[in-house]
């Protein structure tokens, strides 16, 4: 399975420059959080759709010959506002499905906002999927994957590249996982050179799943962060670069993510979403431990969530 190189993620990021943006990294004190040891943040919450995703929505349209008809995509939130921004700042009609099921009215009012038309659908994340690539069929819309393509996972990893370039070093890098478009970009940037550790709910273990039993999974996503980290089953790239990259699997409940979140607020008066605090949560509760001297960054992925959903 070929999947992106270094070299494609770089040229992916000068396709994309001046288009989104280059987020910030903030450095926090262990004591803060509770741990034993410096965390890194990258603070792509701050992205200028709210997540990662614009990345690769981007770099797809701008990769590719965009019809009249537009763009399609399904997406829980994250990936339909980025598709629904990227689309309207190129000058193209976008149509968003999102599973009702799974719906968060902040994420619906994002993708309206950008200048998405969104359609609900009934049923799994997979019914959704189905439906989506259906209207592309029928309409000739390009499909704009929220995960499984080539353009996305380069687009993605550029996310990978800024924070090297930004921390100078790092060992260790947590990364909350869907359906591994993020880890797939991430874990495609970085090979062997940094240890690349998922982090899933047990409602959303569609990357730990697909390690033991094969990617040939349906997950019906639960909990906590099922709206961004819901998707059934890893992309078939994306599954090739974890088999081959990501080191270790981790999966929490969903107590861990509140209590990631909480944490994360009172240290530095920063929200994210309950997808990216997923990732926080390996390190405060415990389910990775990083040496005293291990160089660690935490990738806050968004923030398109209710400001207090952590405080329930």
């Amino acid at each position: 399975m070929t999947y992106p190189t270094p070299q494609d993620i770089t040229a992916a990021a000068a396709l994309i420059k001046g288009r989104v943006r280059a987020t910030p990294i903030l450095q926090v004190e262990g004591a803060a959080l509770g741990l034993p040891c410096p965390v890194t943040f990258k603070l792509e919450h701050t992205q200028v759709t709210g997540s990662f995703k614009v990345r690769g929505a981007f770099n797809t349209m701008l990769s590719k010959c965009v019809p009249s008809a537009g763009v399609v995509a399904a997406s829980g939130g994250n990936h339909g506002a980025a598709v629904a921004y990227a689309a309207t700042q190129l000058g193209h009609p976008s149509v968003i499905f999102v599973p009702k099921a799974i719906a968060k009215e902040e994420k619906l009012r994002r993708m309206r906002d950008f200048g998405g038309e969104v359609i609900l659908t009934e049923g799994a994340v997979a019914d959704c999927m189905a439906a989506y690539a259906a209207h592309a069929e029928a309409t000739g819309a390009l499909s704009v994957h929220p995960y499984d393509t080539f353009p996305t996972l380069a687009g993605q990893g550029t996310v990978a590249a800024e924070i090297e370039a930004q921390m100078g070093g790092i060992d260790t890098i947590l990364v909350s996982t869907g359906g591994g478009g993020l880890i797939g970009g991430v874990a495609a940037w970085f090979r062997d050179r940094v240890r690349v550790i998922s982090v899933e709910t047990e409602g959303t273990n569609t990357l730990a799943r697909s390690l033991r039993d094969g990617p040939e999974i349906n997950v019906q996503a639960t909990g906590i962060a099922a709206s961004s980290l819901g998707g059934p089953r890893l992309g078939v790239m994306s599954y090739a670069v974890a088999k081959a990259h990501v080191d270790q699997a981790v999966i929490l409940p969903d107590q861990a993510v509140f209590d990631a979140a909480g944490r994360l607020w009172a240290a530095t008066r920063l929200i994210g979403e309950p997808g990216a605090a997923v990732a926080l949560a390996a390190l405060t509760s415990g389910a990775y431990v990083p040496a005293p001297d291990e160089r660690v960054c935490v990738l806050i992925c968004g923030g398109n969530a209710e400001p207090d959903w952590f405080m329930a």
